[in-house]
């Protein structure tokens, strides 16, 4: 297969550009049948201007398909669009460090795949370098073939690039997605994507009339109100679960030469591929029922990705997994890293001052309370409680270690977060002291590692001030000089 020649997407490209098209423009289609919704005159002229709009899509749309075009010429993926101005965009293929492949339903459907790009840097802007919205099977293939041939010529032959064998690294079993869909915080975003929606919404729909007209009915009926709302945190958890289900289900990650490979999902299939040559540091987490249960996942922070794309340079490498089997799972393809540490735990007199972060907004809320409900405002010292003990658990987590080449800083917010950086690979460290903490010899110690959108890294509060010295120490390029 040859794709020297230009060629343009497959038809179907052009229905996935009306309906995102027509996504984006609902809230204004709403907000105009709000406007002209009255009288034969305004239902005339919102009719018009819903037909004029969506002819216009659509014509933007089939001729958005027809000036698009790609190839692959003198190791370069070249693309041409623009409806009214002429856009050239060449990537050179030794620039590409990922192409990660999807299958939507539409694709699906069609025997196409989405293949987007992404390339060493990044554009900085909220696109990745290049999305093929629906090509072959077979296309995307070769072009992953020619990427490869292009930035390995060793390995090119006359017809075909042949890779190593790939090695099966990991592979969800229907027990473990059963077990991360029910311990997943899914229920949460179905919930939040409904509020979200319904707040678009204020302006159009009279909640103050509705919700005034149904007061003296829901004082009433506070039991039926309860079990509404219990039934529906049951169904957003079972859409949730569900949800999940469909996205994760089939995951596994292949090693090749050169790269890890993530495949996943039921409904729609995606592919994404990490050099690893491009990782930067490895993250593990854990919410409060896995770290109970003694699992959590494993993600890796990538040089790659875009601000639309932040899956891109934050992947999830293992959805589910043992805590005590990552060593044996990653340890003999990321062999740089250390997985098991063991971290020195923040100094005793650090404590208090956990627990006071944790009640410096909880407790003026709960005097209020008091105050103003008396007896029943006793009740909130339970969130008192709940805080405290988040607080506690926070305090304990919170720990480093530093190995030959890496350190490994550990601590919690929602969830307790282990952060594995190797030392070429930390771009900066930070000491931060408030005068309290000053006055406890103790200080805040950050370290953040390069990815392709923004930073990222890892923050422990209120270390002992002599070990942050020490982490300083073995950073410093005086110790390099040193070794």
């Amino acid at each position: 297969m040859k794709i020297s020649e230009p060629k343009r997407l497959h038809p179907i490209v052009i229905v996935l550009t009306i309906g995102k098209r027509i996504k984006d423009l609902i809230f204004s289609f709403i907000a105009l049948f709000f406007i002209w919704n009255k009288g034969d005159g305004g239902k005339l002229l919102l009719f018009g201007a819903s037909a004029i709009a969506i002819i216009g899509i659509i014509l933007v749309s089939i001729l958005s398909w027809l000036r698009y075009t790609y190839r692959l010429e003198e190791n370069e993926l070249r693309i041409e669009y623009g409806i009214f101005v002429r856009k050239k965009r060449y990537i050179p293929l030794e620039r590409i460090q990922s192409l990660d492949i999807s299958e939507g339903l539409l694709q699906r459907l069609c025997g196409m795949v989405k293949v987007q790009i992404e390339t060493a840097g990044g554009s900085g802007n909220d696109e990745a370098e290049a999305v093929l919205s629906a090509i072959s099977k077979e296309e995307a293939r070769y072009i992953q073939e020619y990427v490869a041939s292009a930035k390995n010529p060793s390995i090119q032959n006359d017809e075909s690039v042949h890779e190593d064998p790939n090695h099966i690294v990991y592979k969800i079993t229907p027990s473990q997605l059963l077990l991360l869909s029910l311990t997943s915080g899914g229920v949460g975003v179905v919930i939040s994507a409904v509020l979200a929606f319904l707040s678009q919404l204020d302006d159009f729909i009279p909640y103050e009339k509705i919700f005034r007209g149904i007061e003296q009915w829901a004082v009433s009926n506070l039991i039926f109100i309860a079990v509404l709302i219990f039934a529906g945190l049951i169904m957003a958890w079972i859409l949730a679960l569900f949800g999940t289900m469909l996205k994760y289900a089939n995951f596994h990650v292949t090693k090749t030469e050169h790269d890890l490979v993530i495949s996943q999902g039921l409904l729609e299939k995606r592919q994404i591929t990490i050099p690893l040559t491009r990782i930067q540091a490895i993250r593990i987490n854990e919410n409060i029922v896995r770290q109970w249960l003694g699992y959590g996942s494993v993600s890796v922070e990538s040089a790659g990705g875009s601000a639309s794309n932040k899956e891109g340079s934050k992947v999830l490498l293992l959805p589910l997994v043992k805590l005590e089997d990552i060593e044996k799972t990653l340890g003999p393809y990321l062999t740089e890293y250390q997985f098991t540490s063991s971290f020195t735990a923040v100094p005793k007199r650090a404590m208090n001052r956990y627990i006071f972060r944790s009640w410096f907004i909880v407790v003026p809320l709960v005097v209020v309370l008091i105050v103003f409900l008396k007896v029943w405002g006793l009740l909130s010292l339970i969130i008192l409680a709940l805080v405290t003990f988040w607080g506690v658990l926070k305090y304990k987590d919170a720990g480093w270690s530093l190995e030959e080449q890496q350190l490994s800083l550990r601590y919690r917010s929602m969830v307790r977060t282990t952060v594995l950086m190797r030392k070429n690979k930390i771009q900066s460290l930070e000491m931060k002291q408030s005068y309290f903490q000053i006055r406890k010899d103790l200080a805040t110690l950050e370290a953040f590692v390069k990815v392709g959108f923004g930073g990222a890294g890892g923050r422990v509060v209120d270390m002992d001030l002599i070990d942050v010295k020490k982490v300083y120490t073995w950073f410093s390029r005086e110790s390099e000089k040193r070794d």
